[in-house]
């Protein structure tokens, strides 16, 4: 029996130098920035490696083409399951490809067996379709961008704002300096005595920075570089073997986000190739584990990565903070192609609009006004602490784990953004990740609500927060609970409720005075019920010190109920 063919599917196949990946996104209308992936698989094929034989350039062996050619046709069945279209497949190739000394050949063996045309990236396209990948893993980028394959190397500088990528308009500029590369060339290197290595590392420095000067980065950019330091943004397997053992390494432990995208750490841990190297060596041994995600092979070009590393700090401009993307030809090919507005859509937003009640825009209105900035923040009165795309996702995703049972609700949905419902969104940050968590395990009762093996998840996930922002998440998502328990389907048929919020001063302390009011509009609507009581409660209980999420950060909060003091 023929599948049903699905319009909306596309295959893609990303011949890389280290392996060569699979997958099938569905570009439908309502989903497409996140590039949601139906299907992904990888073949540990390295066709960089192939073409090395005692130290020597040779063809793709036969056996392997074979592989390739194989594992080819098991996709192409796939996408005959999957309902793919045939005019919706495409198969693109890289670095390791275009140095092929039959590349030709290998291409044409591959279109004999399939009915597939091999697509060979230009180096200047190759490194163009990196960028939009790395585009596609922030809601935001500007700084400098590079992606480390097998083969090769990417450097170039973006500006994303509303959908539209701006980038150099070389594109990116391409380098031999791929993980796989690097770790042959130190190789040779090496052999040539003391100097050898120095030598090559010259060579690097040097077409670094003719890479940077060509890329001509804006005057807007390098300013920023001088004033405070550039964003860098990295992609490609080489980094994210890296970054996978900065994870493993960083300060809290272990880390609570098991995902590359969205990683974000400082210039000195980057930089910090002693320690990262120290991390794998351990690891190697019989008695320490492995590093999660780091592979054999990625561990093995780990001292060529830190070599290019130690390069970049002395070729790149100053830099601040370093981002991890999951990235890549996948999402690029597809991110470039989309339309600059759906580009330019938030991706939780986006992630959760198909579980939106149906009054998103009166309960994100409620919450705006129960979260107020305090005086302190020298900031327009009445903006709230929570920006309105980070509200919106809360509000889609608020009714989500309200049919599981209790005992299940809060823990659930504490890990909906890293291994649960919205963990395979794509384009959001850890802090992200991070805030929509608490703000929606909050609305189902918070830590006094989860079992014992969550709760220290819990604490580790409020670290990744600003140290003001977990109080923030526990009131709102106390306040949300209110608001479920008026509108118990998301849906406001009625007027049944209305806030208002004001600051005041106390003796030694800022309280935030929240008026929930019902008037007529609760008659018969249940609202004095066990389980409203409760939510008014906890909401009142957030301005409890012992309570705060952080000891010292906080508010105390005041009650009020139609104008009348609440007080348990």
């Amino acid at each position: 029996m023929a599948a049903s063919i699905n319009p909306h599917y596309h295959g893609l196949v990303d011949m890389g130098s280290n392996g060569i990946r699979f997958s099938i996104t569905d570009l439908a209308p309502g989903a497409q920035r996140i590039l949601p992936t139906i299907y992904q698989d990888r073949a540990a094929i390295s066709l960089y490696d192939a073409q090395w034989e005692n130290g020597q350039v040779v063809a793709i062996p036969g056996p392997v083409i074979t592989q390739v050619v194989q594992a080819l046709q098991r996709f192409k069945s796939t996408c005959e399951d999957y309902g793919v279209q045939e005019d919706h497949i495409r198969i693109v190739a890289t670095e390791a490809t275009r140095q092929a000394k039959n590349s030709d050949d290998f291409r044409e063996q591959i279109r004999a067996a399939t009915g597939w045309t091999v697509q060979l990236l230009p180096k200047e396209v190759e490194g163009r379709v990196g960028a939009f990948g790395v585009a596609s893993s922030y809601d935001s980028v500007r700084g400098l961008v590079m992606d480390l394959g097998g083969g090769s190397t990417q450097v170039t500088w973006m500006m994303t704002e509303n959908g539209e990528v701006n980038m150099s308009e070389k594109g990116s500029i391409s380098m031999p300096y791929g993980a796989a590369a690097l770790t042959r060339e130190l190789e040779v290197a090496d052999r040539k005595g003391s100097k050898g290595r120095d030598s090559f590392k010259q060579e690097v420095l040097q077409n670094l920075k003719s890479a940077i000067k060509d890329l001509e980065i804006p005057d807007k950019l390098m300013q920023e570089a001088n004033k405070n330091g550039l964003s860098l943004y990295l992609s490609g397997g080489g980094f994210r073997g890296w970054g996978f053992v900065l994870m493993n390494e960083h300060p809290i432990k272990p880390y609570p986000i098991p995902i590359i995208n969205g990683f974000h750490v400082t210039k000195d841990a980057f930089h910090d190739t002693a320690m990262v190297q120290a991390a794998v060596q351990q690891a190697s041994s019989e008695t320490t584990p492995e590093i999660f995600r780091v592979s054999q092979r990625r561990a093995s070009q780990v001292p060529a990565v830190a070599f290019l590393i130690s390069c970049l700090a002395e070729a790149l401009p100053s830099i601040n903070d370093v981002y991890f993307c999951q990235g890549g030809v996948r999402e690029g090919m597809h991110f470039s192609n989309l339309e600059p507005s759906t580009r330019a859509l938030n991706p939780f937003v986006t992630a959760t609009l198909a579980n939106a009640p149906e009054s998103v825009n009166e309960l994100v209105q409620l919450l705006l006004t129960a979260a107020p900035l305090p005086p302190s923040a020298g900031k327009k009165s009445g903006s709230c602490i929570f920006n309105i795309p980070l509200l919106t996702a809360f509000v889609q995703a608020m009714y989500v784990h309200a049919a599981l049972p209790k005992d299940l609700r809060a823990g659930a949905a504490l890990r909906c953004t890293t291994t649960g419902y919205f963990a395979g969104t794509h384009g959001v940050s850890h802090q992200q990740r991070a805030l929509l968590a608490l703000l929606l395990c909050e609305r189902y009762g918070g830590l006094g609500s989860i079992s014992p093996s969550e709760q220290d998840f819990y604490r580790r996930i409020v670290q990744l927060v600003p140290e003001s922002n977990p109080w923030w998440c526990m009131y709102l998502g106390r306040v949300a609970a209110v608001v479920a328990s008026v509108y118990p389907a998301g849906l406001v048929r009625q007027n049944r409720l209305e806030l208002s919020t004001v600051w005041s001063q106390g003796k030694s302390n800022l309280f935030l005075n929240i008026d929930f009011k019902f008037g007529k509009r609760a008659e018969g609507m249940g609202a004095w019920d066990e389980g409203f009581q409760k939510a008014i409660k906890a909401v009142e209980k957030a301005g409890k010190k012992k309570n705060w999420a952080i000891a010292g950060i906080g508010y105390k909060v005041a009650i009020k109920i139609d104008g009348k003091d609440y007080s348990t």
